[in-house]
């Protein structure tokens, strides 16, 4: 917003305190930054108004296109706090989700189980179409096949899995962490099928440091975004 100020000259007298004043204005504005309000903006229309030059006065259009601009900020200032309130809400109520999912079981992508001592480990195979056979095996961290379980015929979706924690020969395997791999009839080989894994929520985090939602800490399987829980159960 322009000011014409040509009908308005300051006396000469003051024009010592003016410099003087402005000078200290400027020294704290260096120093603290200056936003205008709604009330500021009105009253700088009213300047314009007072001290227009009279044989050239504003045009009606500039004052209706500047109250527009006021209000178009003014509304996103408003906008502005409202989703602020609502993420607010939104937070809470993902707090209060979180608390009701201790304990549970979270079926999770992941290619590794961990076996506990004298333990079982539970899963799933993402079988991408109806077949007539599909095989899991797991490997020690040797990659020595320890175990092959077969899950026999299985219709497109998730096929359940159970390790029991025996070697093919009948031994009990020993605890630590295991790769699993699938493998579907009908399927190309080299192609990768995804398996998952259950776990147990020990923890919930809302928001940690460079994520964004709910991260789970799931038995055995450590930090997993929400978004990569396939499945919650009891």
């Amino acid at each position: 917003m322009q000011v014409n100020n040509s009908a308005v000259t300051p006396p000469a007298t003051s024009t010592g305190t003016t410099t003087g004043t402005a000078s200290g204005t400027g020294a704290a504005a260096s120093t603290s930054p200056t936003s205008l309000g709604g009330t500021d903006f009105l009253t700088l229309m009213l300047a314009q108004l007072k001290n227009q030059d009279p044989t050239s006065p504003v045009d009606s259009n500039t004052f209706l296109s500047q109250l527009a601009s006021l209000s178009e900020v003014q509304g996103i200032t408003q906008l502005n706090t409202s989703f602020s309130a609502m993420s607010n809400s939104l937070v809470s109520g993902q707090a209060l989700q979180a608390s009701s999912l201790l304990g549970h079981q979270a079926l999770v992508s992941s290619a590794t189980a961990t076996l506990a001592a004298n333990g079982t480990v539970t899963g799933a195979v993402a079988v991408p179409q109806t077949t007539s056979a599909v095989t899991l095996d797991i490997s020690n961290s040797g990659g020595v096949l320890v175990q092959r379980i077969n899950l026999g015929a299985q219709s497109t979706g998730l096929a359940n899995f159970t390790w029991n924690g025996q070697q093919g020969d009948g031994s009990q395997a020993p605890a630590g962490q295991y790769t699993l791999s699938a493998q579907v009839a009908g399927v190309a080989s080299g192609t990768a099928v995804s398996t998952y894994v259950n776990g147990t929520v020990q923890s919930v985090t809302m928001g940690g440091t460079g994520t964004t939602g709910l991260t789970l800490n799931v038995a055995g399987l450590g930090s997993v975004p929400f978004s990569s829980v396939e499945q919650i159960s009891n």
